[in-house]
C-alpha cells in the first residue's frame, strides 16, 4: 500500500486527487503545521531529511518532491490514464507543465506571499514579485486560451500538478483578472475525484 505523508494545508492535496484518479489503495499519514510559525512538524524530518511533505513510500521506495511523486506514480499506475504517449509533442508539453508548476509558476507566488507575510517594507523584492506573478499567471492564462484543458483536452497530471497554482492565484484574490484560468478552475473543481480530495484533505485539518 502507497503511504502519503501529508501535511495540512500544503501542496500534498494534489498527491491525494492524483492517488484518487489512479484508484490505487493508499494510506494517508497526517501531520499539522505549527500555530505560529505555520511550518512543518519535526517529526517530518524522520521521514525525509529536509521535513517537508508531500513525501510517498511505496513498498521500499521513498520519493520527495511533488514533480517526482507525480511522475513515478503515472509512469508506475496510470500512464495511459493521465499522461499522453512518450515521444509524443502532447507529452513533452505535459511534461513542461509539470514542471512550470514548481519552477517559474511557483518561485513568484511564495515571493508574493512570503513578503506580504513578512509585512516590511521592501527595495526590490515586493515590485519584482508582483511583476513576475503577473508575467508568468499572464502566460498561463493564454496558454489556456479556447482550451479546456492543458494537454490533449483531457486531464492529466499536468493539470493535477497545476491546480495547486490555481488556488494560490484564487487565495491572492487575482483569479478575476484571469479569465481562461477562472474558467479551468471550474473545470478543476468540477472532478469527483477532485472533490473527494478537497474532502479528505479537510478531514486533516
Amino acid at each position: 500500500m502507497i503511504k502519503l505523508h501529508h501535511l495540512n494545508q500544503s501542496r500534498s492535496k494534489r498527491i491525494i486527487w492524483l492517488l484518487e484518479e489512479l484508484g490505487v489503495e493508499y494510506q494517508v499519514v497526517p501531520y499539522q503545521r505549527d500555530s505560529v510559525t505555520f511550518l512543518a512538524p519535526p517529526e517530518l524530518k524522520s521521514v525525509h531529511p529536509l521535513g517537508k511533505s508531500p513525501v510517498i513510500e511505496d513498498g521500499e521506495e521513498v520519493i520527495a518532491e511533488s514533480g517526482a511523486i507525480t511522475e513515478y506514480l503515472i509512469n508506475r499506475y496510470g500512464a495511459d490514464k493521465l499522461a499522453p504517449k512518450p515521444g509524443s509533442k502532447a507529452h513533452l508539453d505535459y511534461i513542461q507543465w509539470l514542471h512550470f508548476a514548481e519552477s517559474s509558476a511557483m518561485l513568484p507566488l511564495l515571493l508574493k506571499m512570503f513578503v506580504a507575510k513578512d509585512g516590511a517594507k521592501t527595495n526590490f523584492l515586493s515590485d519584482y514579485a508582483n511583476a513576475e506573478c503577473v508575467k508568468v499567471i499572464g502566460y498561463f492564462d493564454q496558454r489556456l486560451e479556447g482550451k479546456t484543458y492543458l494537454v490533449e483536452e483531457r486531464l492529466t497530471g499536468a493539470d493535477i500538478m497545476m491546480s495547486f497554482v490555481v488556488e494560490i492565484v484564487a487565495r491572492f484574490g487575482l483569479i478575476e483578472r484571469f479569465p481562461n484560468i477562472q474558467r479551468y478552475a471550474k473545470t478543476l473543481s468540477e472532478h469527483e475525484k477532485f472533490r473527494a480530495a478537497e474532502q479528505l484533505e479537510s478531514l486533516y485539518g
